[in-house]
């Protein structure tokens, strides 16, 4: 398959609880897993890479984005995995390259854990891209791939070559020998509007579900976990009809994706505040086999990690992610999105 290359891998790691919350019926196991995903927001190193758009955030750029500004930032996102006890699973968006990631892993205390990431360089214009963080004692990668996505000009009009961040695809085992699939993906923004883009982030979610088709082709009992910014909350088209992602049920059928912050999101909670509404942004959904009864690795609950130190009361929307920039205005916070998280275990 012309789109596998090598993995990039690095020594990594990771970590309490947060206050938004939905539980399944099943019994919680003794040592349930956690899988979390979290848009750190503009995680750039501070040089100039000349393919790329990112000249803001270099010490001379619009942000001003100097060394000091860079560390803050990196024991931010330690501050915050590390909050989140030390999650199997890991996916994050925005983050520049493997040099972020590499000093993530080694010049925090996240390195003293040991953790490893998968990661690909993508065609996005800024140089932003995806990436998946394991622990190795837990988790066994044997395979990895990347999506490129194009976009007609249906979609794109009258701009030939634009893409996006490409989409993460890594196969490996949990303990018990239990083999998964695990794709991470950031969906296009919504700018210019949510309808006016939507036909963009339907366009990629497309791409996800032929991968968990042909997936599915393969084992139709496969256990597949989707992580990602989908720039679209849970009852969105791009969500519930492209992806077929739904609610969790009673009766879950093996081949089917359920998304697992569709409770949530049905209560008005969210991972991301847009002019004082909360909007569930970040998802992570599973396969059907994580519902069933016995499955060793059930699925138990979904959580947004919202701390009173992610947060910041703004005078006009009130409580919101206190994030690292407002425009060019630097406020040294975390990110504008709150991670999200969930637990897996309790199966026989």
């Amino acid at each position: 398959m012309n789109t596998f290359q090598r993995i990039s891998v690095f020594l990594f790691s990771l970590t309490i609880l947060s206050s938004c919350t939905f539980t399944s019926n099943g019994q919680k196991g003794n040592n349930p897993m956690r899988i979390a995903f979290y848009n750190v927001e503009n995680l750039f190193d501070t040089e100039d890479d000349p393919l790329t758009l990112d000249e803001d955030f270099t010490p001379s750029g619009k942000q001003k984005w100097t060394d000091e500004r860079y560390r803050t930032k990196l024991q931010r996102i330690d501050q915050v995995v590390t909050g989140m006890e030390y999650p199997v699973l890991l996916g994050l968006c925005e983050v520049e390259n493997q040099v972020v990631l590499n000093d993530l892993c080694k010049t925090t205390s996240l390195a003293k854990n040991k953790y490893q990431f998968v990661h690909f360089d993508s065609p996005d214009r800024r140089g932003i891209d995806v990436a998946l963080l394991y622990q190795k004692k837990l988790f066994k990668v044997i395979n990895a791939e990347k999506i490129h996505v194009d976009f007609p000009d249906e979609i794109v009009p009258n701009m030939p070559g634009y893409t996006s961040r490409d989409i993460l695809v890594v196969e490996g085992y949990l303990p018990k020998k239990q083999k998964v699939h695990v794709i991470v993906a950031h969906f296009p923004s919504r700018r210019g509007g949510v309808k006016e883009s939507e036909p963009k982030r339907t366009h990629v979610a497309k791409h996800v579900r032929d991968k968990v088709d042909e997936i599915f082709a393969n084992d139709p009992s496969a256990n597949i976990i989707f992580m990602g910014d989908l720039n679209d909350e849970t009852t969105n088209k791009s969500v519930a009809v492209t992806l077929q992602a739904h609610s969790p049920i009673d009766k879950p059928s093996s081949k089917a994706l359920y998304n697992c912050f569709a409770e949530l999101d049905a209560t008005g909670a969210g991972s991301y505040n847009y002019r004082g509404n909360w909007n569930m942004l970040d998802q992570v959904i599973l396969s059907g086999g994580f519902f069933l009864s016995d499955s060793p690795f059930k699925f138990h609950s979904a959580t947004i990690y919202k701390e009173d130190y992610l947060m910041y009361k703004d005078k006009k929307n009130g409580l919101r992610p206190n994030r690292t920039y407002g425009g060019p205005n630097y406020y040294g916070g975390y990110s504008d999105h709150l991670p999200v998280f969930i637990e897996v275990g309790g199966g026989k």
